[in-house]
């Protein structure tokens, strides 16, 4: 997979809403927002029918529960390595959303990462940022 550059955010796993320790497991049922995991907008079919990244431009390549991506925070350069847990963002309803910090902007929210995850490359605070993915 070539290196993806677009907007990070962080989530809690599961499907409902709520404290991260109430929220459930996730699409693959190994989700927990305490581990280094992630949501893919294509982890399968039914995924993909959902979160549609490909309506903002963005054409990711199938890859299903376990397999592991890094993603770099263009604002702070950390990386962390996170495995599929979870169907998500629901990219479609991004488009068109940006995020910056200073000059590097990237648009179209394509990656969540667990709070475990995301507090490795930033701060919980900042909610959403500019990254790249490999």
């Amino acid at each position: 997979m070539a290196a993806l550059t677009c907007e990070v955010s962080w989530f809690c796993c599961g499907n409902s809403w709520g404290p991260c320790g109430t929220t459930g497991t996730g699409a693959c049922g190994t989700c927990h927002s305490g581990r280094l995991q992630h949501a893919w907008p294509n982890a399968s079919q039914a995924c993909w029918d959902i979160t549609r990244p490909d309506l903002c431009g963005i054409n990711l390549a199938r890859r299903t529960c376990g397999h592991r991506h890094t993603t770099t925070s263009r604002c702070t350069g950390r990386a962390v390595a996170t495995t599929i847990a979870d169907c998500g963002p629901r990219t479609k309803s991004f488009c068109g959303e940006r995020s910056c910090c200073g000059s590097v902007c990237e648009s179209n929210r394509a990656m969540d990462l667990t709070p475990a995850a995301y507090s490795r490359i930033e701060s919980l605070s900042t909610g959403l940022r500019p990254c790249q993915v490999t």
